[in-house]
Formats: structure tokens, C-alpha cells, sequence
């Protein structure tokens, strides 16, 4: 190594450090509400806590009646979205790891997964996960890739490329979800750069389509923060995202939303949250001519929704027909914890929403377990809950046939 190469390589240590130690202060001494440090640090260094033991789980978790809940996996880490095969076998994204998994189906019917095995890695961040027309679709930070896949064996049968290419990871919210919609094309959100700013590449903070090769890929809405998870009511095929409000505006604003997607639709961010109350920095800065679309229900602030998933199979109990659960990842920036649960939404004949806790417990005076990040269903009804923070992996059942 010559002297030059070392003064550089020093250099970089030393800004790295500097670098740590500015984070770590401003989670310690810094003048923003944190609602728990810990949490918070360990998001930042991506790293997660050991799964809690089945006693803490029992004394601590939650379901309504009518409802059972089992410990389907403790061994991934990291786990985030997940995609159930027709199969009965549970993809599991876990986007810390660049890796994929599979927890293969509960053939001995004793509520948990019967194996664990890694379908692929050495990935970028893999988030968002489809399946469609024998292939395995997964959304990367800069890529969204296929691999052909066998259902019935759960495995990879033929070489993972990449169908579509070039999209930014700057700043924050560097994570992409995907789904297939009714109309056969593939979804596409990607969160904003930043907390709040007008952005340089029009396709962050935006719900995009594109055909299933990858073709065609359009700007379908915009003015989406941070929609992380979406989902199509069953009954009508309307799509519906989860959007994270910005920070550092008090505990109480702005609400976290869900917005009932619109082809062309503008929903307000940066300029508008809520119901159209202005950006106190951008709001004023706003002359385009784009109606804007008010959400549909509004979370409370800084909860992080995250996932969402309609319910759809026939076995739930009575008045869960017309429901979709969300996965709320709780606050960070927030006085007082929040969110840290999952939560179930009701459609009304009469238009309304109606939101209820669905899964509770994560977050207590004795500390938080986990943090809700994905909600999918299996091909027999059952309904998987991902937990990044803890790594694990939750079933939940009717209680009766």
C-alpha cells in the first residue's frame, strides 16, 4: 500500500467515524422526539433483537376471538415482505440480508414451517415479491428481477435476470414494492429521497405499472411519500396504498394515510398532507395543476404503515369480509411510542372504513418485541405476519372450522 493509498483509506475511516458519531448523538442528545433510541439505532445499523420466547408471547401477543395464533418460524431474520405460493410455501424477503427465503409448507400440521431454505442471495436489498405465470418476481433497490419457478417443489428452475434496470437508491426510502394487479400489469412503488423536497428522478415517490416483462413502465400516481405496501379490494378490484406522512412537523401531524389509487392521481406530497393542509417549507411552492386526491382514512402520526393485504378467503370469522389488514411498524419520531401492531380496516356498506386492532402486544411499558412489516395470506386462509425487528414469522388462524 503506498502512502498516498493509505492517506486516503484513512481519510475514509476517520469519516466514517465521524460519521457514526454524529448519528449516535443525534439519537442520544439530539432535539427530535425519538420514541425509543433503541429501536431507532438498531434500524440505522440494520440489525434486529433475538426472537422472544414463546412465554413473552403468550403473555404479550394478542388476536381478536375468533382467531388463533401460532409462531410459524424464529429463523429469519430480517424478514419483511412475504408472497404465499398456491402451493402453501411462505417467500420471504429479507432486505438487510440481500437474500431470499422459503419456508416450506406445514405438511405435518403442527403450525410451523417444516423447513428453511435460502432461494437466493447475494441480492440488493430485496423488498417487494410477485408471483405470476410460473416466475418469482422480486423488486431490488436498483432492479426488479424474475426467475421461471416451480410451485410444487418451491424451487428456482432457470437463471434470475433482471427486466427492468436503472432505478435510484440516493437518499432515504430505498426500498421497492411490487405486486400484479387485476389488469395483468406489475406494480411499482418507490418511496421519496428525503422527508420532504421536490424530487429529481419524477419516478420516486410515485405508483408505476409496467407489462410483465418489463416493457412500458409508466408514472400511474404521484405524490406518494412512502407507499410501502398496496393492495386491490377483492369485491371491486380498487387498489389501495399505505402512505408514510413526513417527520418533524410535532407527535400529532401529519397523519399517515391510505388513498384509494387513481390512474393520474396527485396526492399531495410535498406540497399537501392530509386532507390538504400545506407544507409549512413547500407549500406554497405548489402551481401545477393536478387536482389533489385526500386519503380515504388516516392513520395516526407516525405509525408506519407498512404492508396491507385484502382478506380473501371464505374461512375468516363473520365480519372480516370486507377487511384488509395493515402492518404498522411504529414511531420513531414520536414523544410516545405508537403503531407496533397490526391493524384490521373494515369496509362499510355506507362508505366508511373502520379501523380495529387486530394483532397487539409488540409494544408495551416493558418494552417493544417486534415490529409488524408484512401481512400476506396462504392458499388455505391462513394469515402470515412478518417481523423485521424480531425476526419471526407469525400464523394466524380461525380458531374454528
Amino acid at each position: 500500500m503506498t502512502r498516498r493509498t493509505r492517506r486516503i483509506f484513512t481519510g475514509v475511516l476517520v469519516a466514517l467515524l465521524l460519521l457514526v458519531t454524529a448519528v449516535l448523538a443525534f439519537v442520544w442528545w439530539g432535539p427530535v422526539p425519538i420514541s425509543n433510541k433503541r429501536v431507532l439505532l438498531d434500524f440505522m445499523l440494520g440489525r434486529g433483537i433475538a426472537p422472544p420466547d414463546p412465554t413473552l408471547i403468550a403473555e404479550r401477543l394478542d388476536v381478536p376471538d375468533g382467531f388463533k395464533l401460532q409462531v410459524y418460524s424464529t429463523n429469519v431474520p430480517l424478514a419483511r415482505f412475504m408472497a404465499a405460493t398456491p402451493a402453501g410455501d411462505l417467500i420471504v424477503t429479507r432486505t438487510r440480508a440481500d437474500s431470499v427465503s422459503i419456508l416450506e409448507r406445514d405438511r405435518d400440521s403442527d403450525g410451523r414451517a417444516d423447513g428453511h431454505r435460502v432461494l437466493l442471495d447475494g441480492l440488493q436489498g430485496p423488498h417487494g415479491v410477485a408471483l405470476h405465470d410460473g416466475w418469482l418476481y422480486l423488486a431490488e433497490r436498483t432492479a426488479i428481477g424474475r426467475a421461471p419457478f416451480d410451485v410444487e417443489t418451491g424451487t428456482i428452475t432457470g437463471p434470475y435476470s433482471h427486466i427492468l434496470t436503472g432505478l435510484t437508491t440516493d437518499g432515504f426510502h430505498q426500498t421497492k414494492t411490487i405486486a400484479f394487479g387485476p389488469d395483468d400489469w406489475l406494480y411499482l412503488s418507490q418511496g421519496s429521497t428525503c422527508n420532504v423536497c421536490v424530487e429529481k428522478d419524477p419516478r420516486r415517490a410515485t405508483i408505476m405499472r409496467m407489462r410483465p416483462d418489463g416493457s412500458g413502465p409508466e408514472i400511474f400516481a404521484t405524490g406518494l411519500r412512502n407507499s410501502v405496501g398496496f393492495d386491490w379490494a377483492p369485491w371491486d378490484g380498487t387498489l389501495y396504498a399505505t402512505e408514510n406522512g413526513r417527520d418533524l412537523l410535532g407527535d400529532d401531524f401529519p397523519p399517515d394515510e391510505l388513498n384509494r389509487i387513481e390512474a393520474g392521481g396527485f396526492y399531495g406530497w410535498p406540497y399537501f398532507h392530509g386532507d390538504g393542509a400545506p407544507d409549512p417549507e413547500f407549500g406554497s411552492q405548489y402551481a401545477a395543476e393536478n387536482e389533489l386526491v385526500s386519503p380515504v382514512h388516516r392513520f395516526q402520526p407516525h405509525n408506519a404503515p407498512l404492508g396491507i393485504h385484502f382478506l380473501r378467503s371464505a374461512n375468516v370469522p363473520a365480519g372480516y369480509e370486507r377487511t384488509a389488514l395493515v402492518a404498522l411498524h411504529g414511531s420513531w419520531n414520536r414523544t410516545t411510542p405508537d403503531g407496533y401492531k397490526v391493524v384490521a380496516l373494515r369496509w362499510l356498506e355506507d362508505g366508511r372504513i373502520v379501523e380495529s386492532d387486530f394483532m397487539t402486544g409488540f409494544l408495551s411499558p416493558d418494552g417493544i418485541i417486534g415490529r409488524p412489516a408484512g401481512v400476506t395470506e396462504g392458499p388455505d386462509g391462513a394469515i402470515f405476519v412478518s417481523d423485521d425487528y424480531a425476526g419471526v414469522v407469525y400464523r394466524i388462524t380461525a380458531a374454528t372450522p
